[in-house]
């Protein structure tokens, strides 16, 4: 019997793993769940252990159709793409967790992946280049340098003094009065808007977003960025 990887199950009473897994099912494909009709290509599925690691763990249903019907896996050549996938094409190794829960006379591959502290972890694609992912809803998104800075910020130590100056200002005040319905910029248009280059944008961006000052979302393909104090 399995238990509940999430807190929505914490609470539930012991339950068959037909149950859980059904249940897991209704949920569909989401931020932390992804269905996965067979795995052919470690490291393809590397970018969905990358993704998860890097936002809030997840977890991968292997043998289940993207409608959510049952498939199978057929042998154990599964379970070795994903520890191919977490301990060759994943940098550093991606943590994970494998159970076989036997359905309906099909056997569904569960894979948990925890989020990871460590972050970024890297997926390594065909050409042999390193490539950070996060999710965002059911896709895998690639993480955009801002992501990375974000990243290596929060590794800092708390409590550090940072100068507060012209520059951080008027990125402040594109990111409010330039976006009146709170929708955020992207990266380009908050260039715009500030007039400071990329370059200088993307750290400024990273460090006021670990203050809380700024967020980051996703919409229409791209991420966008938003002051989280309104003028």
């Amino acid at each position: 019997m399995i238990y509940g990887f999430f807190s929505t199950f914490a609470d539930m009473k012991p339950a068959s793993d037909n149950d859980f897994l059904h249940a897991w099912i209704a949920q569909g494909e989401h931020q932390q769940q992804d269905f996965k009709f067979e795995i052919s290509d470690a490291r393809k599925i590397a970018r969905s252990l990358s993704a998860f690691a890097n936002t809030n763990g997840g977890r991968l249903l292997v043998g289940v159709k993207d409608n959510g019907r049952l498939a199978g896996i057929r042998s154990e050549e599964e379970q070795y793409m994903i520890e191919a996938a977490a301990e060759r094409y994943c940098q550093p190794q991606v943590e994970y967790s494998c159970q076989t829960l036997h359905v309906e006379g099909k056997n569904i591959l569960v894979v948990n992946i925890p989020e990871t502290a460590n972050k970024p972890i890297y997926a390594i694609d065909e050409e042999g280049r390193a490539m950070a992912y996060v999710r965002v809803k059911d896709e895998n998104i690639l993480a955009t340098p801002v992501h990375l800075l974000m990243w290596r910020e929060q590794e800092r130590p708390t409590g550090e003094l940072t100068c507060y100056t012209e520059r951080e200002q008027r990125l402040l005040q594109a990111l409010t009065s330039a976006d009146p319905h709170h929708e955020g910029l992207t990266l380009s248009r908050c260039s715009r808007a500030s007039g400071i280059p990329r370059r200088l944008l993307v750290p400024l961006l990273a460090r006021f977003i670990r203050y809380g000052l700024v967020e980051i979302g996703y919409a229409e393909q791209h991420f966008h960025f938003f002051s989280t104090h309104t003028p």
